[in-house]
């Protein structure tokens, strides 16, 4: 199957990755209070110079096939991990770090605070977030995997409505 990617406009093949731009508790801050509170770049997030977060990506395996379902998520972290992520952001020497599950997946809601473990894999990619194993249908799912036709689902409702 095929999607039509939101930032370039092309007609992909296969599954694409979805993400989130930013962690849920941003959404709950007026956006005219942002510039002030939020330092927000692609792969970190600091709020009120107090919480920190980092974004990394969530793998779901698909039944059958090779590739995997991956979301954008953010993670919370200690100011101390925070900033040893930063500085060292291709390092597989750091980690790996635990934090709060700061993303909400609607397919598998609620899934705010769950805990989660960021592996850092350096070669210039997001850190690799896993899932405290529970019974929360996100971290079975992350365990067990889904089928292709469910992965299909979860993809659709990020799609852009046309």
């Amino acid at each position: 199957m095929s999607y039509q990617c939101a930032c370039c406009g092309e007609t992909h093949e296969g599954l694409p990755d979805i993400g989130s731009a930013m962690p849920y508790m941003i959404h709950d801050i007026p956006e005219d209070e942002r510039p002030g509170r939020v330092a927000l770049t692609a792969d970190t997030c600091i709020l009120d110079d107090e919480y920190y977060f980092i974004r990394g990506v969530l793998e779901i395996p698909v039944h059958e096939q090779e590739q995997t379902l991956g979301f954008g998520v953010w993670v919370s972290q200690t100011a101390e991990h925070f900033h040893a992520y930063r500085e060292q952001p291709d390092s597989t020497n750091i980690g790996p770090f635990f934090g709060w599950f700061c993303t909400e997946v609607n397919a598998f809601s609620p899934t705010i605070l769950l805990k989660s473990k960021a592996h850092f894999i350096g070669i210039g990619q997001r850190p690799s977030i896993e899932l405290e194993p529970t019974d929360h249908p996100l971290a079975v799912a992350q365990r067990e995997g889904i089928s292709l036709a469910r992965a299909w689902e979860i993809v659709h409702e990020y799609l852009p409505k046309e």
